[in-house]
């Protein structure tokens, strides 16, 4: 098995889970550069986490010994880096959304297609034991045809959140609650149940912070194999609760909050794994283990090894990102609109 030499580009706040986990597996990916345009972030992320930083992204495109590189900038600058990663032979993991809107992303990947890269994102719900079983009970048909599937995001973000400059806006973040905070629950949601055919949703913009982006929305869905459900998302409610998914079929049902599964069945059984029960639902929104970033890397450089397309492929991130643009396309038209 290769050891990969792993290029680091963005030294933001998303860089803690993944540099927790790049030492975990030392024995299979090295970190050969870090770059961010800030010195400060640079002299930090070299302080704090012992990689070795650049003072420009050529270093990190250039250096051939350098197979992959991990992205961790915000949404708009995706296409641009995305594009340069592919066309120097680079695979590249990134962090969620792929884009800020479907348009966009489907270009990164088809232009990752081309160059005959492999291209994941970061959606670490997946990988969580609890997500894991629900996807196999799912795939075996164990809840039977599926009836109604649901996600409340219900969240909360302090003033001190939105106090950093941008924050909450189109021109920096690309997106509200939806893109930015919700985005990995509706990704969780649709890698489970499938695809999405029909949205109605109110998308609203709250008065207690000043952000021109969404931060309440409620939707109703109809997906691709006949199931119905509802989508509320929104960082208005104080102090945050647990995300929740609910799935309902003819043969039992499933919640899922946070980590926990709770599986009833309509013959008696029950059954439940239990796992942590907070997120990032409140103040804090780094307050998770790097656990399910650490799975994600691995299965990023297993599909690499393996030739083939990881589980978390930029391909199958398409379908959250149609299924946010039809919600706000929705709420803007107060209409239906069919995702894609």
């Amino acid at each position: 098995m290769a050891r990969h030499r792993l290029g680091i580009i963005g030294l933001g706040m998303a860089l803690k889970p993944h540099a927790l986990s790049l030492k975990d597996l030392a024995d299979r990916v090295e970190v050969g550069a870090a770059f961010a345009p800030s010195v400060a972030r640079r002299s930090e992320a070299a302080r704090a986490w012992g990689v070795p930083v650049v003072d420009s992204l050529d270093r990190i495109l250039g250096d051939q010994s350098i197979d992959t590189v991990l992205i961790l900038t915000p949404p708009w600058t995706h296409t641009d880096l995305v594009n340069q990663a592919a066309a120097a032979g680079k695979h590249v993991l990134l962090e969620k959304p792929v884009e800020a809107n479907a348009t966009r992303a489907t270009a990164i990947v088809d232009a990752c297609e081309r160059a005959g890269v492999r291209l994941a994102v970061v959606f670490q719900h997946r990988f969580r034991p609890a997500s894991l079983e629900l996807a196999k009970l799912l795939r075996d048909g164990k809840l039977g045809k599926l009836l109604s599937a649901s996600a409340s995001i219900r969240w909360w973000r302090s003033p001190e959140y939105f106090a950093q400059p941008g924050r909450g806006t189109i021109a920096r973040d690309g997106g509200g609650v939806l893109l930015t905070q919700a985005i990995h629950t509706l990704d969780l949601l649709l890698h489970l149940v499938g695809p999405v055919q029909e949205v109605m949703a109110y998308v609203d913009t709250s008065p207690l912070r000043a952000i021109d982006t969404e931060d309440i929305v409620a939707g109703s869905v109809r997906y691709a194999n006949g199931a119905t459900g509802v989508i509320d998302a929104t960082t208005v409610t104080y102090p945050g609760y647990p995300e929740r998914i609910e799935i309902a079929g003819a043969a039992g049902s499933a919640v899922l909050e946070v980590e926990t599964l709770t599986v009833n069945y309509r013959n008696g059984e029950r059954f439940q794994l239990a796992g942590a029960s907070a997120g990032g639902g409140g103040a804090d929104p780094m307050a998770f283990s790097h656990e399910h970033h650490r799975r994600v890397m691995v299965e990023f450089l297993d599909a690499i090894d393996g030739r083939r397309e990881p589980m978390n492929s930029g391909r199958s991130a398409l379908h959250v990102q149609q299924l946010i643009d039809a919600l706000l396309a929705s709420g803007q038209r107060n209409a239906p609109v069919r995702p894609g």
